[in-house]
């Protein structure tokens, strides 16, 4: 168990957090969330000793045991892939080390046998025979394959030092579990196989993530950040927004029997309380449930950007037509004649390992770059609005104020109508003054959000969009494009946002595509892949 003593913690004037109590219970994985600069990962630093807080402390359950995802990349470049998953227990490490000085002393004495004789029954108790192993399943599990077991980090790719770090965290099963985006960099068959192992996992996790389907997964609670606050929910994700969303609606309708009421938070319960993520806590989690009553759902004061698009025109049949495109870049065939048409209303995802791939087809019929060989075509009742996955020539070296900016790309100049609209991207007074070149990344994602909605487009290409915005904002997007009458062409690694979103996936792989017109689910399962 974890739990926090009146913790505060203050940046000069700015207040993070204020006498929070909070516990965290084994058997339970909390999901903790709050928009950007909430201090969503600094509240993990501070429960992970690396941040002190001015005020309160942390206590963990004496003899328990804490692990942390690394964010450091290159602070194991020296070492083995194996041996760096097994420091993430530092005490079996330490007496692995200890035991191979010993037995290499050439005076080995009566003492040093008595050390060691110790030392073995502490490592059977920790498990130790078992270490490489465990490391070997964790590690391939999270698609890092033998061959790279006993490479130096140094030379794997940033991707797959990432994993290697999320091996670590999880080695040893300790008793606290600490992640900070733990999906970023993992293919589906990894995150499915993450979900698995923390499903069934004993102890307490606290994760932050952007990714709702994973937090709708594994999550058994949600720990919202607001206000300088913690307040703890039973539930997943969705539960939590759900049941924020229907109090704001209740408390705009205060004139509503209280009755109505009661049976709507009855339906609404009933609804959720079947959806355990966790089979052996469902019965608890139902009965939690069931004893909330009105004053127990609070409403959010998170605040949802609005994003919805409007074609000016409605397109025609013909929309794109690609012919046996192929493109080698950097001396690496990235698409491999690859065919394919866009019928009227489709909302394509394109899936496939190769990142670089999907950008790469983006680009050529975006017109940025040539094809090495193929070709394709636009209908001429199309019109297009890209985004692309790096924004930086939008941004970089642009002295514009963010009025100045947007009016760039919109027909309508006067800066009544340009601040109204950026204050529904929830850019509001002196912040729509504010530089574009100093803005954040979720800050610039919504300037090129804003951007296309200006367009008028009837044909959307997104290429990563869910990137950098926080979780109010990719859910004002999955909306938008859930409602967007027209077609969209688009890549995303958020589970949900392809699931709600897509009706075809079309794949690229090494040998063309795979083409089906179905949902992302429908997609997994027809591979096997289990959800």
């Amino acid at each position: 168990m974890i739990s926090t003593s009146r913790v505060s913690l203050r940046y000069g004037d700015r207040k993070l957090f204020e006498d929070v109590n909070i516990k965290f219970t084994p058997g339970n994985c909390y999901g903790l969330i709050g928009a950007n600069g909430a201090g969503k990962s600094t509240f993990l630093k501070i429960l992970s000793g690396e941040i002190e807080p001015n005020t309160g402390e942390v206590i963990v359950e004496k003899g328990k045991r804490l692990a942390v995802l690394k964010q450091d990349h290159f602070q194991f470049d020296e070492y083995e892939v194996m041996e760096t998953v097994i420091r993430g227990h530092v005490r079996l490490y330490e007496i692995m080390q200890e035991k191979e000085e010993l037995y290499a002393k050439e005076d080995f004495t009566e003492e040093d046998g008595i050390k060691a004789a110790e030392l073995e029954g502490e490592f059977g108790e920790l498990n130790g025979w078992e270490a490489e192993t465990e490391a070997a399943m964790l590690l391939t599990g999270l698609g890092i394959q033998e061959e790279l077991h006993r490479k130096l980090m140094k030379d794997l790719t940033a991707m797959e030092k990432v994993r290697v770090l999320l091996a670590q965290a999880l080695f040893g099963r300790p008793d606290v579990l600490l992640l900070d985006e733990p999906t970023n960099h993992l293919d589906i068959k990894s995150i499915t196989w993450l979900e698995n192992f923390l499903l069934d996992f004993e102890s307490t996790v606290i994760v932050v993530s952007h990714d709702r389907h994973f937090l709708n997964k594994v999550c058994t609670h949600i720990a919202d950040i607001d206000f300088g606050k913690i307040q703890l929910y039973v539930g997943n994700y969705d539960f939590w927004y759900e049941s924020s969303q229907l109090a704001l609606e209740l408390a705009k309708n205060q004139n509503k029997k209280k009755e109505e009421k009661i049976k709507d938070l009855q339906t609404f319960i009933a609804r959720f309380s079947s959806n355990a993520s966790k089979a052996k806590q469902a019965t608890a989690r139902k009965k939690q449930l069931e004893k909330l009553t009105l004053e127990d759902i609070k409403p959010s004061t998170r605040r949802y950007p609005f994003v919805g698009f409007k074609p000016d025109r409605e397109a025609g049949k013909d929309l794109l037509y690609v012919k046996e495109i192929t493109k080698v870049l950097d001396g690496q065939k990235q698409l491999n004649n690859v065919s394919f048409m866009v019928n009227k209303g489709d909302k394509i995802a394109f899936i496939g390992e190769n990142e670089t791939a999907k950008t790469v087809l983006f680009k050529i019929i975006m017109g940025e770059i040539e094809p090495n060989s193929g070709e394709y075509k636009w209908g001429v009742t199309t019109s297009q609005s890209y985004f692309p996955k790096d924004n930086s020539n939008f941004f970089n070296d642009v002295d514009l104020n963010l009025v100045d900016w947007l009016r760039q790309f919109s027909e309508e100049k006067s800066e009544s109508f340009l601040r109204g609209f950026l204050g529904r991207m929830l850019f509001s007074g002196e912040e729509a003054l504010k530089k574009v070149n100093v803005l954040s990344g979720g800050e610039k994602v919504r300037c090129m959000l804003s951007k296309m909605m200006l367009s008028g487009a009837n044909v959307l290409i997104l290429d990563e969009p869910t990137n950098h915005l926080d979780l109010e904002s990719i859910t004002a997007l999955n909306n938008g494009l859930i409602n967007f009458p027209g077609t969209i062409l688009f890549t995303s690694h958020d589970h949900q946002f392809v699931q709600t979103v897509a009706n075809r996936i079309i794949e690229i792989t090494d040998e063309g595509i795979i083409d089906k017109q179905m949902t992302y689910d429908e997609y997994l399962e027809d591979k096997g892949i289990k959800q």
